[in-house]
């Protein structure tokens, strides 16, 4: 008996829990602000200015409370300058990114929302380009080739953490976040290579 009361019980919490459970899909976009760490190093002066985009999925199990997935199009890298010699270089990598966020909303007033919300990613490099410019030249190469398992190649598979604080104004989102790779990406036998991103995005919410 007290087995089939407890049967019965978590029958009743798991229908209550998908019930009041709430799917939404949306929309996402923004800017990027990329960079890439060597040796735990970085050189914050030349963030590279890339963006995102993709599909969001929000899925509030309880109220206040939500796992913040999707998948996006990114795209990171780095960007140096030398204004003594007249010298840019720059490297767009752009990657498939899909979180995993564990997402806290705040009410402050009807209809709008503060949401924190932290957790990891995982991202799987598609392609990307090199570019260089020395006074009036510039030159691009191995568009396509940026990844590979050659040395002058990165590793496509990156993962990381993620974390951020947003706003949900109705169906509308804002959100500002920060995400660093812990995986080092460099195919060289010392190389220590790591991303970093801080992002800027508006989105959409059906």
């Amino acid at each position: 008996m007290k087995k089939l009361r407890l049967t019965v019980a978590v029958m009743m919490l798991a229908i209550v829990t998908s019930v009041s459970a709430q799917v939404n899909l949306g929309i996402k976009g923004g800017v990027n602000m990329s960079n890439l760490v060597y040796d735990d190093e970085i050189d914050d002066n030349n963030p590279k200015i890339g963006f995102n985009v993709g599909l969001a999925l929000d899925y509030e199990f309880v109220p206040s409370s939500a796992i913040q997935t999707g998948l996006f199009f990114s795209t990171k890298g780095f960007k140096a300058e030398d204004a003594s010699l007249d010298v840019e270089y720059t490297e767009n990598l752009m990657y498939l990114q899909l979180p995993v966020h564990y997402a806290y909303k705040l009410e402050v007033t009807p209809g709008t929302r503060i949401v924190f919300h932290a957790g990891p990613y995982a991202a799987l490099g598609v392609g990307g380009s090199r570019k260089a410019k020395v006074g009036d030249l510039s030159g691009e190469w191995d568009v396509d080739k940026i990844f590979g398992d050659s040395d002058g190649q990165y590793k496509p598979f990156d993962a990381g953490l993620g974390l951020g604080v947003g706003a949900e104004f109705g169906p509308v989102l804002l959100d500002l976040g920060w995400d660093m790779g812990l995986v080092n990406i460099s195919n060289r036998d010392n190389g220590d290579v790591k991303n970093q991103n801080a992002y800027l995005s508006v989105g959409y919410k059906f």
